[in-house]
């Protein structure tokens, strides 16, 4: 099965590409991207040549992706402490529900003893029940 074939256009000039079932509208939009970068690279330098412009182009992408990784790696250990903090925050939630279920357990079964007791008192105390 042939891979769909997307026309570009960068820096005025049309490029047709291949791309994996369903990435047409992704590699529209990164072309996009390159060709906007060209323009603004021509509208800052001036006419400097196509291919400085399309190589100075690729480096600040480049450049910019180098960055983003730099960060992606500096914030990775403070992703896994968080990680790490929520699943200690989930453990002390289930313990904590677990002990307010069995205080409560204790606190009804300590009720109900004691409505037995009075029960058994009332009768004889000639506490009128109902």
């Amino acid at each position: 099965m042939p891979m769909p074939q997307v026309t570009v256009t960068i820096n005025g000039r049309q490029f047709r590409m291949t791309c994996e079932e369903g990435e047409e509208a992704h590699l529209r939009a990164l072309a996009e991207e390159v060709d906007q970068r060209v323009s603004r690279l021509r509208a800052r330098f001036g006419e400097i040549g196509d291919t400085r412009l399309t190589v100075m182009a690729a480096l600040t992408l480049a450049d910019e992706l180098s960055e983003t990784k730099k960060r992606l790696q500096q914030l990775e250990p403070e992703l896994a402490t968080l990680k790490d903090a929520g699943f200690a925050s989930a453990d002390r939630a289930r313990a904590t529900q677990s002990a307010v279920a069995a205080a409560l357990n204790a606190a009804a079964e300590r009720i109900e003893s004691i409505t037995r007791r009075l029960n058994q008192l009332a009768p004889e105390e000639g506490v009128p029940m109902g």
